[in-house]
């Protein structure tokens, strides 16, 4: 099998991942619920991994850092939790579905205007024009994220931080398809009022993790109550993080993993990831232009990840991702949940065909896939014409 389907999930994770996991499912108890032996060492794996997620991405209080179920459960929490405070979100037009429909649930509830901005793909300047046009209509709250699921591209992080910052305008970064693959330092970004992730992707962790990354001044109002383990005898939620954002007992086996996962993306680094990842995509990227009828989306001045969308003229996404399957090769198509990306990008009627290396795919794993895909798009499209 290759697996190529790693901007959904990274199948094949360090071993230490599954050590860590069965581990800790024999040895950790409910974290901050009792003094016991089994108990304590569950609140030392999520200290541990606190204080790891912490030294990641540059946060100086490993209290902000929260885990969720996934990246989904954490953009909901920070969205929520801004909604608070803010009356006017624009986010980006590359969003995934985790952004686009709490942003319009909130637009439907009344309490919020929502301004979708206008882009275009590999066009930066496009979304920044756009940025200052919803600022001078009073847009109070941004979300972007930092790289298109779809097409790989990475939207301008650090140009849209400055804009946003001149103007003390937080700022909800979706790093879904970016933490573990480029470098994140919140402190280099002053607007960031929160940053998402799932643990599961580039962070090569277990389904079921996620992390939440609160950098907001503001007290965030909880997405779910509950038991915390602290605090008992109020019926209010703690003030204090991260109690405030845990409610229930949390997934320490899977953090236990994810802690692992963030060990291995720290010793190989994220630059290095990123090379392996971009010189596999361009390495397929090459091979496809020499199949009648493949055309890849990809940006010639750099600014796309290991990610490549790409469309047959002769056949369906949907039958393309088949006969690959067929072939042992994953891959996925469609609109990727993020059918906004691709209204923006041109392609929403016919969807693409997505691959995704990650770092254990190989050039050799790359050249196989296109000669499985030349072979399909040659017999298939024979069929066609016949």
């Amino acid at each position: 099998m290759i697996y190529l389907d790693n901007a959904a999930t990274t199948l094949k994770k360090p071993s230490a991942v599954w050590t860590a996991m069965s581990w800790a499912m024999r040895h950790a108890g409910g974290v901050g619920r009792s003094a016991h032996q089994p108990a304590m060492t569950g609140a030392e794996i999520l200290y541990d991994t606190r204080m790891l997620a912490a030294e990641l991405f540059g946060l100086d209080d490993p209290r902000r850092v929260i885990f969720t179920a996934n990246a989904t459960h954490a953009l909901n929490l920070a969205l929520y939790a801004m909604a608070e405070k803010t009356k006017h979100l624009a986010i980006s037009p590359f969003e995934h579905n985790a952004v686009l429909r709490p942003a319009l649930a909130l637009a439907k509830s009344g309490s919020h205007r929502l301004t979708i901005l206008h882009g275009r793909l590999w066009q930066d300047e496009v979304l920044l024009s756009a940025a200052e046009g919803a600022i001078a209509d009073g847009a109070d709250c941004f979300v972007l994220c930092h790289v298109s699921n779809v097409f790989g591209y990475i939207q301008p992080l650090e140009e849209l931080d400055r804009l946003l910052s001149a103007h003390g305008i937080p700022l909800i970064l979706d790093a879904s398809q970016s933490a573990g693959m480029l470098p994140l330092d919140v402190r280099q970004l002053h607007s960031l009022a929160a940053v998402c992730m799932p643990g599961h992707k580039g962070l090569y962790g277990p389904p079921g993790t996620g992390l939440l990354l609160w950098l907001s001044d503001d007290v965030p109002r909880p997405l779910l109550t509950g038991g915390t383990g602290s605090w008992s005898a109020s019926p209010d939620m703690p003030e204090w993080l991260p109690d405030r954002l845990e409610s229930g007992t949390p997934n320490v086996a899977g953090i236990a993993g994810l802690f692992e996962g963030m060990k291995f993306v720290q010793r190989v680094g994220e630059e290095e990831i990123e090379r392996h990842e971009c010189a596999l995509r361009a390495l397929a990227v090459q091979r496809m232009r020499d199949i009648p009828g493949i055309v890849p989306l990809t940006d010639a001045d750099g600014r796309q990840t290991g990610v490549l969308s790409f469309f047959s003229r002769q056949l369906s996404a949907e039958t393309v991702a088949q006969r690959l399957a067929e072939h042992g090769i994953c891959v996925r198509a469609g609109l990727h949940c993020a059918p906004l990306a691709h209204r923006t990008a041109g392609t929403e009627q016919t969807g693409t065909v997505r691959i995704s290396p990650g770092w254990f795919q190989t050039r050799r794993q790359i050249r196989r896939f296109a000669d499985r895909l030349e072979m399909i798009s040659g017999k298939e499209s024979a069929q066609i014409l016949e």
